[in-house]
């Protein structure tokens, strides 16, 4: 169980970084351009631990029409999540946008009901409505980026974490190989980027300190901490317990963007933080109480 927490921790302190990373990146490399060098580095990652792991012997026994439900999420939940989320820290200042984006697990909570036909409670009521108080307090209040469009920033944040949402509900009831998966889907993203920006961006020369962070964001963010994750869940006890530490992450951003970005931590921004994951663990703590009631 110590090993569970250990990967759950590294994997943890790994998404904190996200945030800061991509804003620093984002002031000097275009979005689709920033997404396009991650997404080939967590690709070519993914694909030499499927070649080591055995995994790619699997890949016969999916159709074309599977790999392309598998593309199809990667456009959803990673491209077009990924993208959109760039373009709110471009907006905001990283820390309202690391906040608005662990909005997610209540539009997974959302999509579960939608489309898996989970049962919708008072809990998940009030789960949301804490989240969409979080979001009202994070919109008042002074703005921390000269110049950026706080409006559009926070409504691509938000969608950006519906789109994540949707992505985690189809990606469960699609049950495929998650090593094939990722790896496909990194790929999508790759040739996504790739199009898209190089029809609307101008791309830029990388230097060597930009190819250090790029690599950070496609080796360690967008692969490593999602399969040490997966280790973490795979060999847990108590998958509950090891899943609620993934709500640490945003907490650790606004940490890691005020050390690194000089960022000052908004009373406004805490207290905003404080309703979105709070609402995400009395959901969390009900559906725990209410599957220990039912096994006795």
């Amino acid at each position: 169980m110590r090993k569970n927490y250990i990967y759950a921790g590294l994997t943890v302190s790994i998404w904190a970084t996200l945030a800061a990373i991509s804003k620093i990146l984002l002031t000097d490399i275009p979005n689709l351009e920033t997404l396009f060098i991650s997404g080939t580095f967590a690709f070519v990652f993914l694909f030499l631990i499927n070649i080591k792991n055995g995994s790619l012997q699997e890949m016969k026994r999916y159709s074309l029409k599977d790999y392309g439900i598998m593309a199809g999420l990667g456009f959803l939940g990673l491209f077009l999540y990924s993208a959109l989320y760039n373009y709110g820290l471009t907006q905001l200042s990283s820390q309202e946008a690391c906040i608005l984006n662990y909005l997610w697990p209540i539009m997974l909570v959302i999509f579960s009901c939608l489309i898996l036909k989970e049962k919708f409670t008072l809990i998940k009521g009030i789960a949301m409505l804490c989240s969409f108080l979080g979001i009202v307090i994070l919109s008042t209040g002074e703005r921390n980026i000269a110049g950026g469009n706080a409006v559009s920033g926070m409504l691509g944040c938000i969608v950006s974490a519906a789109c994540y949402g949707l992505f985690s509900v189809l990606n469960k009831k699609a049950d495929y190989n998650q090593n094939i998966t990722m790896m496909i889907i990194w790929l999508t993203v790759a040739l996504c980027s790739a199009v898209f920006g190089l029809m609307t961006e101008d791309w830029k020369p990388v230097s060597g300190i930009h190819w250090l962070g790029l690599m950070w964001l496609g080796v360690f963010i967008d692969a490593v901490a999602y399969l040490l994750w997966a280790l973490a869940l795979q060999g847990a006890e108590n998958t509950a317990k090891i899943a609620n530490l993934a709500y640490l992450t945003p907490f650790l951003s606004v940490v890691v963007s005020a050390v690194v970005l000089k960022e000052q931590i908004k009373l406004r921004a805490v207290i905003a933080l404080v309703f979105i994951v709070g609402g995400i663990l009395l959901q969390s703590l009900y559906d725990a109480v209410r599957k220990k009631h039912m096994s006795h």
